[in-house]
């Protein structure tokens, strides 16, 4: 049982929760969710007994074990195999182990009961079994901690975390560092586990999947939510709602109430009515409003329409010197493309982005590009080379001079970045401050393709929602490399898989890829609620495709999206529609039904259009 009762933290002179109160039982899977900076980690901080709380009580698991993802690896233990080195962070198995060996014959029976119940005999195959999950090769296992880059390095802290014994798993922000592939081992093996859950996350579907309930930051108080993150999202949009209507109302009572007294206290014969409204005034308690993030924003600027294929690679091979990481690549890129690179980390999809970027020259092959392509390239370590001394300003304004100011302040404003943190020097800026200062140079000069290589490990939720609406506005063409499978769904039509060493089409959606990657087997078939396919690779949209063919499958998929569109707001429109209906009652039920059931003949005939438009595309 945790239980946290009236507690408040500060942290310097900033308030992060004030009389703050929450309970979990033991078991659940919790997300702990909030914007930015909140005070999430250091909730944690505090349950681990890292921090003292100002005032308030904290229970949290007194006599039961605590896991969670370390953060930095010792000197001392670099030189270990990863195999020795997740292991070791059982230390009660360890010490037993120890023990073993140096122990009294007398003493042999009792260790050797903890080590069966401790399942020592097969240590070594789950901590394979976790470490193959998260990504790492059998190879891999017999080579040290130090011949891994620092994102592999903390994939080995959270496989530590996972393979000790505990009651209370911390997690925060597990899949910064994952790629699909092992999230949706991650997520599997979550939904296993029988101790209590504590989960940080930005990723929605993440979210959803291993999460039974959800404890959001709202102001400076914890109110927690049955559900997973999509319930959470439905309760509490509908509270701010209800909250807001419920504000109405009192401020037009409150109004009603003083326009009486105002007209009345001087009056004699109606003054002590007047005074009783008064007192009423006064009484009246004002209802709080529901704390509400502050919404983030993103729009990348409109381009102009150029010819299709924007690219064109054929027989293409890359690599570096003389390693050839990438063949027979052959496809071409349309300027309505929306296509996700999947494939496990290592396999190349960050190669591949590079080349079409003209990062990193081709070894063999042609690539042909439209006129005057502009390309607008992230990479995630990008951050890392920005000039810390500089404003945003300045920064662009070093890279376009010849812009004026005020035009630099505005096109800095469409990524969130306006007034004072447009003048900060980027050193005290956050990471996600960092990452929307980059996708504002990468869209300065209007590219007719984006490239994003994980754009999303520094967003919290609502820039990640921020980021898929403004990458739906945008006319021009698109390749994502993400983990985050929500932000995917929301903004791909393509999906293309990197792995032996070449790039092919999926063939099937997200969720096809999901059970594919459980399936562990390609070629498998997989079965949905919606249809029975067959995974299996194929060419990337053929060569010898001509140019009317280009331009008619531009027209149609330009037509898909406007649905799309349509049909978000019929949703939305239904939604609402059925909120008000479970509200009314009388003469309004039935025009209530007769508004829902038209909306529904609108929603099916826009679907229909939908498919049949999907099915001419070529």
């Amino acid at each position: 049982m945790i239980k946290l009762e009236n507690i408040t933290v500060q942290i310097a002179s900033k308030f992060l929760l004030e009389d703050a109160s929450a309970q979990i039982s033991d078991g659940q899977k919790i997300g702990i969710v909030g914007k930015n900076g909140c005070g999430k980690t250091t909730l944690f901080r505090v349950l681990k007994g890292e921090l003292e709380v100002n005032s308030g009580e904290v229970q949290c698991g007194k006599n039961q074990l605590k896991a969670f993802v370390e953060q930095e690896i010792k000197e001392a233990d670099l030189q270990k195999p990863i195999l020795e080195y997740v292991l070791s962070k059982d230390k009660r198995l360890m010490a037993l182990r120890e023990q073993e060996k140096t122990a009294k014959p007398e003493e042999l029976p009792e260790i050797m009961e903890q080590l069966w119940i401790m399942e020592s005999d097969s240590a070594e195959a789950r901590t394979a079994e976790i470490l193959v999950g998260l990504g790492f090769n059998q190879e891999d296992l017999v080579r040290p901690v130090k011949d891994f880059s620092g994102g592999w390095q903390m994939r080995l802290n959270l496989a530590g975390a996972l393979f000790q014994r505990s009651d209370i798993l911390f997690l925060d922000e597990p899949t910064n560092h994952l790629d699909l592939e092992a999230i949706v081992w991650l997520e599997s093996y979550l939904q296993k586990y029988k101790g209590t859950v504590l989960l940080i996350s930005h990723d929605r579907d993440f979210l959803n999947n291993v999460c039974g309930g959800i404890l959001h930051f709202e102001g400076k108080k914890l109110v927690q939510y049955g559900g997973n993150y999509d319930t959470f999202a439905r309760q509490y949009a509908q509270k701010i709602e209800l909250v807001d209507k419920l504000i109405k109302k009192q401020n037009e009572r409150k109004a009603h109430l003083q326009s009486y007294v105002d007209r009345f206290r001087y009056k004699a014969t109606k003054a002590r009515q007047a005074q009783s409204r008064l007192k009423m005034l006064e009484k009246m308690e004002d209802i709080e409003e529901v704390a509400q993030d502050k919404e983030s924003k993103f729009s990348f600027p409109d381009i102009k329409p150029m010819p299709s294929p924007l690219i064109t690679v054929e027989g293409g091979v890359v690599g570096y010197g003389d390693k050839v990481v990438l063949r027979k690549l052959n496809f071409y890129i349309n300027q309505d493309d929306r296509i996700a690179l999947l494939g496990k980390n290592g396999n190349g999809k960050s190669t591949l982005v590079k080349m079409l970027s003209s990062h990193l020259p081709m070894m063999e092959g042609t690539m042909r590009k439209s006129g005057k392509l502009k390309i607008g390239y992230f990479n995630q370590n990008q951050t890392e080379e920005l000039p810390l001394e500089l404003t945003p300003t300045e920064y662009m304004k070093s890279i376009e001079p010849d812009t004026p100011e005020k035009n630099i302040r505005a096109h800095l404003g469409r990524f969130g970045l306006e007034q004072e943190k447009a003048v900060t020097q980027i050193k005290a800026l956050s990471g996600g401050e960092k990452t929307r200062l980059l996708f504002a140079r990468i869209s300065i000069d209007k590219p007719e393709l984006l490239i994003f290589d994980e754009p999303t490990n520094h967003l919290d939720m609502e820039g990640r929602t921020a980021l898929a609406e403004a990458l739906n506005a945008y006319n021009g063409a698109i390749i994502l490399i993400s983990h985050d499978f929500h932000l995917l769904e929301m903004v791909v039509d393509n999906l293309w898989l990197v792995h032996n060493n070449t790039c092919t089409a999926f063939d099937g959606d997200l969720e096809d890829y999901r059970a594919f990657l459980l399936n562990k087997e390609r070629k498998t078939e997989v079965k949905s609620e919606k249809k029975e396919i067959k995974i299996q690779e194929k060419t990337i949209a053929p060569i010898e495709k001509n140019a009317s063919n280009y331009k008619q499958d531009r027209k149609v998929r330009a037509e898909l999206r406007q649905i799309e569109q349509e049909l978000n707001k019929l949703e939305a429109q239904k939604e609402k529609l059925l909120q008000k209906f479970a509200q009314v009652s009388g003469s309004e039920v039935a025009k209530i039904q007769i508004d829902l059931y038209n909306l529904e003949q609108e929603i099916t005939t826009t679907e229909e259009r939908w498919m049949e438009l999907s099915e001419t595309i070529n």
